[in-house]
């Protein structure tokens, strides 16, 4: 018999589906086919006990995923909301949040970034400095310690599906523990010596939230490739630059060096930031080339 479900966990070509009806089926997809993520809403037929396969896709209402020139990771599927975690220690990448914010504001994903572990004062003045821009930008930040209250952050979540992004060592894991006691989502120590955390989800899951929503858990990461994302994805995805759309003096300026460049005339009057111009060319190049080296150039 055949049913619909959401699928709440992927790792290889297994998959864990809740029906609607409650019932938990590991599944696997019909064919040769695996282009499943977490979130996706299917279709499947039981096999035998606890187990079925997939036969339909639902159409999505967002995906969100990463890519390079030779795979693309799919992350989440019919999220709302992008949970981007960030932390006093270990230290961040802010051209990793650049990265994760361009591909939400391509799927149209509202995003709140949390700043985590403020209960560690050392590093607390300098995440606030480089969090400024995003703030400048209009992206929300929420300060919180996990292991002292979420209350904050609960209350962000009801009605939502979000997902929880970020490297690794920024506290996913302790967030989702909070959130959802009996997730018991696994945590390790961070490495001193690397001022990096060690991977500790190694697959994305969807847990339901008692208020309402979801929130899915998905694994650290250190880097967020974009190769998926054309030129003028990219360009839109960056917020503070569609005001000047279609406002540079050639219609096919690449906002590197020609005259009349609306972006770099708004980065010289201190509208837009250098620095995120300069992000997005670096994106743009890295786009290109990757697009490039999987077509065999």
């Amino acid at each position: 018999m055949k049913t619909f479900g959401t699928l709440i966990a992927a790792f290889g070509r297994q998959y864990e589906v809740r029906t609607d009806a409650g019932e938990i089926l590991l599944c696997v997809p019909r064919g040769k086919k695996s282009l499943f993520a977490c979130g996706d809403r299917v279709q499947v037929a039981a096999t035998g006990p606890g187990q079925g396969v997939i036969d339909k896709l639902v159409e999505r209402s967002s995906l969100l995923y990463r890519s390079d020139a030779w795979r693309q990771k799919l992350i989440a599927a019919n999220a709302t909301q992008v949970v981007m975690v960030v932390a006093t220690e270990p230290s961040f990448s802010d051209e990793f949040v650049s990265r994760c914010l361009c591909a939400a504001e391509s799927q149209h994903l509202k995003v709140l970034i949390v700043l985590n572990k403020t209960d560690i004062p050392a590093g607390l003045a300098d995440a606030r400095s480089r969090l400024a821009s995003f703030v400048k930008l209009g992206y929300p930040v929420l300060e919180l310690s996990a292991l002292d209250n979420v209350d904050a952050l609960r209350s962000r979540l009801v009605g939502e599906t979000s997902l929880l992004v970020g490297q690794s060592g920024m506290g996913k894991s302790t967030l989702t523990n909070a959130l959802i006691p009996e997730a018991r989502a696994e945590t390790r120590e961070i490495s001193e010596v690397l001022d990096t955390g060690k991977h500790t989800t190694t697959f994305a899951r969807l847990y339901p939230l008692p208020e309402g929503g979801g929130l899915i858990d998905s694994p650290g990461m250190q880097t967020f490739g974009l190769v998926h994302l054309d030129n003028e994805a990219l360009e839109s995805s960056f917020r503070e630059f569609r005001p000047y759309a279609g406002q540079c003096r050639f219609r096919d300026c690449r906002h590197d060096a020609e005259p009349g460049c609306a972006l770099r005339g708004a980065a010289e009057r201190g509208e837009i930031e250098e620095r995120r111009l300069r992000q997005f060319l670096q994106f743009r190049a890295e786009c290109e080339n990757g697009r490039r080296q999987a077509q065999g150039w």
